[in-house]
């Protein structure tokens, strides 16, 4: 295979013609095509940078809020068992009062049963005795008759 050296200067003449009039029309065109597709990219980039950086601060914050809040939960929860415990307390203290106020009651109603009892208790003795000395003055009793008396009041006075 031979080369024709003027076949290949017409065509580097003609690869020379051709660059000239594309540079001339399309070069420029061309070349911000470029430019703006490397912009746009360098745009894009520069977007997901600050896109991730504000992620990333979303995130802290997210995080921050999220343990706050349960700290916070903690205290309502801690409080709510304090009032709790508080309540129940109370409760118990209240039981306890009204029960020590009952039993006072009931002490004081068997204390006055009591003292009611032994007026009573009194009251017939004193009946009896005042019943024994009436018998006894109106009678001259002997002492076998005095003794049986007495027996009948000291049976009386136990039942």
């Amino acid at each position: 295979m031979d080369i024709d050296p003027s076949v290949l200067l017409m065509t580097l003449i003609n690869f020379f013609i051709l660059v000239l009039i594309l540079k001339h029309f399309f070069w420029e065109k061309i070349r911000i095509a470029i430019q703006d597709r490397e912009d746009f990219i360098q745009e894009q980039l520069s977007n997901a940078e600050d896109e991730s950086q504000k992620a990333r601060l979303y995130l802290i914050e997210n995080e921050r809020i999220l343990k706050s809040s349960k700290e916070e939960g903690k205290k309502i929860i801690e409080k709510k068992k304090q009032k709790a415990n508080k309540v129940y307390s109370e409760i118990v203290d209240d039981a306890n009062k009204e029960a020590k106020a009952i039993v006072d009651r009931a002490r004081l109603e068997i204390e006055r049963e009591k003292e009611k009892a032994q007026y009573e208790i009194k009251k017939q003795v004193v009946n009896l005795a005042i019943e024994l000395s009436t018998k006894a003055l109106e009678e001259k009793l002997e002492d076998s008759t005095q003794r049986e008396l007495i027996g009948d009041f000291i049976t009386k006075v136990g039942s």
